[in-house]
């Protein structure tokens, strides 16, 4: 092959490689295990443990969960409308605490999205009513000058956005140039991991309104603010391949494989990316259940966005729950966890026994029952959130921070991380 031939070959080699990217020839015994891993979650339907996630991991990818599947949907329709739906009259003091948030509503809509349904008639406009208000109330907290944050999060007004749009239904200009401006002025959306999905999912709804052309005024702002994310992901991939670290790389992935601005850039990046999740897939690193079912899309080539157009004739693996290994009588192994809290007066430091394998909410229950120490969680879709530590609270615009002492911080929530004999956990009450 002569020079000029070969130097065909190669731009020819990677026009093809920028043309798209792929998550593709995964094992398909490991996407099953992990698909296996969220079928005890569909048993759980208690209104703080429903989650929409679930529903619409599972119907954007290869399996599904038979009648239990449709099962599950129709306690999310319970739960939400009578949570929802509920006279605004009621005297009820827990009504407040019942309702659903913004991000739940949000994925709520994505399920019923999922199941080829659009929201309509009387409850369905209430939903929508709903959202956009929860929008309009987060637009007004960000104020005019941008000089604001939302009550919530940027995550959340996002995912908001990107469940309206693939139910057809368009949010003001104003609404979407909120988060157009955060993403084209706000460098902190990219200081950490949580960032990156921040990211991505200000991504799916830009690239939802791209595609759907619910707000022609912003169409040129929308393109360049949708290349700026992909962009700023890119640039946030670590040595290992992951985007901003292994849990925040599935929604990530989602936006990058549908992206329709390939580069050489965004192959090679999908390509290592693609290696590392097959190393946590073998691992077992995915146990959380709203990570997982961000991760089962990607490994069917899709993502939210194709909820526009959703094929609910796809076959689709049934998944039959895995089998159960027989417990081995032994005695159990305990280790040692030191508990540290900073910012309160008494200073608080403590050593905890528990068995090998306890999650780090169990070493905070163990402490609770043991000792002074006291906390307290909220429930939440990826997880219990703590909120308050010996009875200190976290405020408006803090949070109760959980690192590997001495400044490591947590990529896991309390009830998925497992702690190491000898290890420091610190809790550290921090601002945002």
């Amino acid at each position: 092959m002569g020079h000029l031939g070969a130097l065909l070959f190669l731009l020819g080699g990677l026009g093809a490689l920028a043309q798209i990217c792929e998550i593709t020839e995964v094992d398909s015994t490991l996407v099953e295990r992990l698909g296996q891993r969220l079928l005890p979650w569909m048993d759980r339907l208690s209104p703080e443990q429903l989650n929409p996630s679930i529903y619409v991991g599972l119907r954007l990818s290869r399996l599904q969960a038979g009648a239990k599947e449709a099962h599950y949907l129709h306690s999310l329709k319970l739960s939400y409308q009578q949570s929802l739906l509920r006279p605004s009259s009621s005297k009820d003091g827990n009504d407040s605490q019942a309702k659903p948030s913004m991000g739940q509503l949000g994925l709520y809509l994505l399920a019923l999205r999922a199941n080829c349904e659009f929201v309509g008639g009387r409850k369905g406009d209430r939903l929508v009513s709903q959202l956009k208000r929860f929008l309009e109330d987060e637009k007004a907290a960000i104020g005019h000058n941008h000089q604001g944050h939302p009550r919530t999060s940027y995550y959340q007004y996002g995912l908001g956005i990107l469940a309206l749009c693939v139910h057809q239904k368009r949010v003001h200009d104003s609404v979407v140039g909120k988060l157009l401006y955060a993403v084209e002025h706000e460098p902190h959306l990219l200081q950490d991991h949580v960032s990156v999905d921040t990211m991505a999912m200000a991504g799916l709804a830009f690239s939802c309104l791209e595609l759907s052309n619910l707000n022609p005024n912003q169409r040129d702002r929308i393109s360049l603010a949708l290349r700026r994310v992909q962009e700023k992901i890119l640039k946030a991939q670590t040595p290992e391949g992951y985007f901003g670290n292994v849990y925040s790389t599935p929604l990530a992935l989602q936006l990058l494989t549908g992206s329709i601005r390939p580069t050489v850039e965004l192959g090679m990046a999908c390509l290592k990316a693609k290696s590392a999740l097959q190393a946590s897939l073998q691992h077992k690193t995915f146990q959380n259940p709203l990570i997982i079912s961000q991760l089962l899309p990607v490994l069917n080539q899709k993502s939210y966005v194709d909820l526009i157009s959703p094929d609910c004739q796809a076959p689709r693996a049934l998944l039959e729950p895995a089998p159960e290994t027989p417990p081995q009588a032994q005695v159990p192994e305990f280790i040692d966890v030191v508990l540290k809290v900073s910012g309160v007066s008494p200073s608080y430091t403590h050593s905890v026994s528990v068995p090998a394998g306890s999650s780090l909410e169990d070493v905070l229950k163990n402490a609770q029952e043991h000792g002074r120490f006291r906390f307290r969680t909220q429930a939440t879709l990826s997880g219990p959130f703590l909120t308050s530590v010996l009875g200190k609270k976290a405020g408006e615009r803090e949070f109760w921070q959980v690192l590997q002492a001495p400044d490591t911080p947590l990529q896991q929530g309390i009830a998925d991380y497992r702690p190491k004999d000898g290890e420091t956990i610190e809790l550290r009450l921090v601002s945002w």
